[in-house]
C-alpha cells in the first residue's frame, strides 16, 4: 500500500489535512473513514491500511468535524470522488463518535454505502432515517453503556422496512470489540463485523475478486508444482495456516515459508489428491469440503508429525476456511478427523471406541451406506413409532 498525508481544498474556507492510504493496485472504490476521535492517529491509520489492503483508496480526515455542517462532510466525499485514484462509487466508514458522521454522509452526502460501528448518538437522529436509500451496516455492542438496549430497538425499528440496512450486535463486548489497538478488542466479533462490512462494500462497490481462481492457484503451487515461492506470493505479507487437528503450520511470512519449504510442499505424498465436494464462497472467505486421499509413503510433518511411513492407503473428509484480504489469501484453517486417519494407517484400534476408518470417507460420497453403525442401541429403535410415523 501507499500511504500519505495530503491537504483537501476548502472546507468550511480553509484546507482540511488528511491521510490517505491507497491500495497496491493504485486504484480502487473509495472509502472516507471518520475516525473514533479526531485526527488521522496511528490507530485511524491501522484502519485506513486494513482497508486499503482490501482493495479501496482510504481518506481520514484529521480533523474536528460535526455531523450538522453538512457542508464538511459533502467536500470530503466529494473530494475523495475527485481524486485519480478513486474509481467512482465512495461509501463511509465511521467509528465511535464517527459513526454519527457517516450515518450523516448516508443521508445527505450520496455516498454509495456506509458502515457505523459503535453507533451511539444514531437514536437521536432517526429522523435522517428516510432520507438514507444507499446500503448501511450498523455494528453495536451489546455492553455498552452509552446506548440501551431500548435505544438499538428504536434503531432496528426505525430502519424495519429498509431491506438494505442491517443492524448487527455482538454479544459479550463493549465498545472498540472491533480495533486491534483497543483494550477491548475481542478477535471473535471483530472478525465477524469485519465480513459483514466487507460483504456491503464489495456489493455496493466492488471491487470483486475471483476467490475461487485464487484459492485453486494457490494449491496448485502447493500441490502441482510444488513452488513455494509462488504459494507464498498468493498469501497477503503476513499470513498464518493452522492445521487445527495437529496444530502445525505457521504465523507470519518467514514462519509459514519455512514450514511450506521442509515440512509440508516436500513432506506430501507422491499421489497426494483433493476431490472436492462442495464449495461456498462468500465475500471475504471460501470454504472447501474435500476428500484427501493419499498413500502414506513419506513421513507427513503436517498431518502424521513423528510417523514413519506404514505404506497404508488413507481417505479422509476435510474442511479448508480460507479468508482473503483483498485478492491474496490471509489465513487457512484446516479440519480432518484425526482419528480417522489413525485407525486407517493402524495406530488405533477402532474397536470399542465411537471412531470410523475409511467408511467415513465413503459415506461423504455415498449418503446411502448404513448410518448408525456405531450406535449398539440403534437396532432397539425399530419398530418403535415416531411422530411422523404416526401420521
Amino acid at each position: 500500500m501507499a500511504e500519505r498525508a495530503i491537504t483537501l481544498a476548502a472546507v468550511e474556507g480553509s484546507g482540511l489535512d488528511a491521510y490517505l492510504s491507497v491500495p497496491d493496485a493504485g486504484s480502487g472504490p473509495g472509502l472516507v473513514l471518520f475516525p473514533e476521535n479526531a485526527g488521522a492517529d496511528r490507530d485511524a491509520r491501522q484502519v485506513a491500511d486494513l482497508y486499503a489492503a482490501e482493495g479501496y483508496v482510504v481518506l481520514c480526515p484529521d480533523g474536528e468535524y460535526d455531523e450538522t455542517k453538512v457542508a464538511d462532510i459533502n467536500a470530503t466525499v466529494k473530494a475523495l470522488r475527485e481524486r485519480s485514484e478513486c474509481t467512482g462509487k465512495v461509501g463511509a466508514l465511521g467509528i465511535g463518535d464517527g459513526s454519527r458522521l457517516a450515518y450523516a454522509a448516508a443521508a445527505w452526502a450520496g455516498v454509495d454505502c456506509a458502515i457505523a460501528y459503535h453507533a451511539n448518538g444514531i437514536e437521536s437522529a432517526l429522523d435522517l432515517a428516510p432520507r438514507i436509500r444507499c446500503p448501511l451496516v450498523i455494528h453495536f455492542a451489546e455492553n455498552d453503556p452509552h446506548l440501551s438496549a431500548e435505544a438499538v430497538g428504536r434503531i432496528k425499528a426505525a430502519f424495519a422496512d429498509a431491506p438494505n440496512v442491517a443492524v448487527y450486535t455482538y454479544p459479550g463486548v463493549v465498545p472498540g470489540f472491533a480495533r486491534a489497538a483497543s483494550p477491548n478488542y475481542d478477535k471473535s466479533a471483530a472478525r465477524l463485523a469485519h465480513s459483514r462490512s466487507i460483504a456491503l462494500l464489495r456489493n455496493a462497490m466492488g471491487p470483486h475478486y475471483d476467490l475461487e481462481a485464487l484459492w485453486e492457484q494457490h494449491t496448485l503451487y502447493e500441490f502441482g508444482t510444488r513452488d513455494v515461492a509462488a504459494t507464498m506470493q498468493t498469501m497477503v505479507a503476513e499470513p498464518y495456516v493452522n492445521h487445527i487437528p495437529v496444530m502445525t503450520g505457521g504465523v507470519g511470512g518467514e514462519e509459514l515459508a519455512r514450514f511450506y519449504a521442509h515440512h509440508f510442499i516436500p513432506k506430501c505424498p507422491a499421489d497426494f489428491k483433493l476431490t472436492p465436494i462442495s464449495r461456498t464462497v462468500g465475500a471475504d472467505r471460501l470454504v472447501d469440503e474435500m476428500l484427501v486421499s493419499f498413500t502414506h509413503d513419506v513421513e507427513i510433518d503436517w498431518m502424521l508429525p513423528g510417523v514413519p511411513p506404514t505404506g497404508k492407503y488413507v481417505e479422509v473428509p476435510t474442511i479448508a476456511i480460507v479468508n482473503f484480504r483483498g485478492d491474496k489469501l490471509y489465513h487457512e484453517h484446516i479440519y480432518w478427523d484425526q482419528a480417522s486417519v489413525l485407525v486407517q494407517i493402524g495406530l488405533l484400534d477402532p474397536a470399542g471406541l465411537p471412531v470410523a476408518g475409511v467408511e467415513s470417507a465413503r459415506k461423504l460420497v455415498d449418503e446411502t451406506r448404513p448410518s448408525n453403525m456405531l450406535m449398539k442401541r440403534w437396532g432397539e429403535s425399530a419398530g418403535i413409532p415416531t411422530a411422523r410415523s404416526r401420521r
